[in-house]
């Protein structure tokens, strides 16, 4: 069935993580910047040596963009990154409005084409293999920035790059903290070790932007709740399917698979599973779990599957993870990103709203800073950072938990509450509802505003 025009006729197009139709990567594409080697030589050493105003732990994309638009506006910031380089097996790449939106305010919207990225065309839904909604996917329904699978390393190399252009930036590869510094209870920088030895980093504020293994995290003190969400995800790649045209997700008997044409001109699979099942269908080998996600699929990919299940790239299981920190800052250190709010895949929210945390902390953090980074100015600072984020990340994190349970459940009840939500989408009333959500996943809950 295809449905006419208007958001709530596209409500699901934002809930669930979705790419197709690739575009090509640009030859001019940002790659590794050769300058900004994994080798932390002593010149880079002697540059970042003097105090800084702020050290960055965590070059993802909070850490990465905080420190371009710190390093922008003259404030003195040391990034660290415990990494080499930013070829990690998982990377959230999916940008949605919200995240783009972020991006061209930062002023780097004329260089986003540059970055391989695939942009989608359609949508196509299907409970237990049969077709139940197909949307059709057009930029104006976006605010005229469609979502986009974007390659995250080249992104962050680019604002990398962007950012060594300022005078104030110094960036680290390759270079682990080990402990934060403190000075009468106060965090004051970090003792990081890279290939060269040890170093004491010292800054009037140290930003954890270090993933949802933040060692700022752990080391800060800080507690975090958890909520548990009951799946995980297998995501691996497969050679272009060329009759697959947009990206299509299949739900159905406690199984949601979802599959797009990607950055790299291959076929993405996200494979959600019931949390703890997975070690039980690896043992018995690769065959027999592309097996098992065959069996949920339309013939067309299913046959895809089976003939290039000797083919698949870097199959692994990501440990799906929700929590918050109670508490985003302690005196002298602030978390953001998925350190202070490790967000669950559904929706494709982590990237953009990691892009948003940046953007607030800039507009509280430059003006103290460029003040003289007063210890009381500081924490305030962060205190208002966690005020104004915190409801958008509770909203969204509220909105990823029920999906997963609903359609992972395989409980006597599952079947039938997933053909009723199905039906519902089909009515003008359902889809009201479902694009409410679908527009707190695109837009965010409200504007964000970088102001200085």
């Amino acid at each position: 069935m295809h449905v006419g025009p208007g958001l709530e006729d596209r409500a699901t197009v934002v809930v669930i993580p979705f790419l197709g139709s690739v575009v090509p990567p640009n030859p001019g594409a940002v790659g590794p910047t050769p300058s900004l080697g994994s080798r932390v030589g002593s010149r880079a050493w002697r540059c970042c040596m003097a105090d800084a105003d702020a050290i960055v732990v965590g070059a993802g994309p909070a850490g990465a963009s905080l420190a371009f638009l710190l390093a922008d506006r003259g404030i003195r910031v040391t990034l660290l990154e415990r990494q080499s380089d930013f070829a990690r097996e998982f990377r959230g790449e999916i940008l949605l409005p919200s995240g783009i939106d972020a991006l061209q305010q930062m002023g780097l919207a004329n260089l986003l084409p540059s970055i391989p990225q695939s942009r989608p065309t359609t949508l196509s839904v299907y409970l237990n293999q049969n077709l139940v909604i197909e949307l059709a996917l057009e930029p104006a329904l976006f605010a005229g920035r469609p979502p986009v699978a974007m390659s995250q390393p080249a992104l962050l190399e680019m604002l990398v790059a962007e950012a060594s252009k300022r005078p104030a930036f110094c960036f680290l590869r390759g270079a682990l903290v080990r402990e934060l510094l403190r000075e009468e209870g106060r965090v004051v920088g970090v003792r990081a070790q890279t290939a060269e030895g040890e170093h004491l980093l010292h800054a009037a504020v140290v930003v954890g932007a270090d993933g949802r293994a933040s060692l700022v995290r752990r080391r800060g003190g800080f507690e975090a709740k958890e909520q548990a969400p009951p799946m995980d995800i297998v995501w691996c790649k497969v050679p272009r399917f060329h009759e697959f045209r947009g990206a299509r997700a299949y739900l159905g008997r406690g199984h949601l698979l979802i599959a797009y044409h990607t950055w790299d001109d291959r076929l993405q699979i996200a494979w959600a599973i019931l949390k703890g099942t997975f070690g039980e269908i690896r043992r018995r080998g690769v065959g027999e779990w592309v097996e098992e996600m065959a069996n949920h699929v339309t013939p067309d990919l299913s046959s895809h599957l089976r003939t290039h299940k000797g083919t698949i790239v870097h199959p692994f299981l990501l440990d799906v993870v929700s929590d918050r920190v109670t508490c985003w800052s302690t005196p002298g250190a602030l978390l953001i990103g998925d350190a202070a709010h490790t967000m669950s895949p559904v929706g494709g929210q982590g990237l953009n709203v990691a892009l948003r945390d940046a953007l607030v902390a800039a507009n509280h953090l430059v003006p103290v800073l460029r003040a003289g980074g007063d210890p009381a100015s500081i924490d305030l600072a962060m205190r208002r950072i966690e005020a104004e984020r915190l409801p958008e990340i509770s909203s969204v994190q509220r909105a990823q938990a029920l999906p997963p349970r609903i359609v992972l459940s395989r409980a006597w009840w599952g079947e039938p509450v997933r053909g009723l939500i199905a039906a519902l989408l089909l009515t003008p009333q359902g889809r009201r509802v479902a694009a409410a959500q679908a527009r707190l996943f695109a837009f965010g809950k409200s504007p964000v505003q970088l102001f200085v």
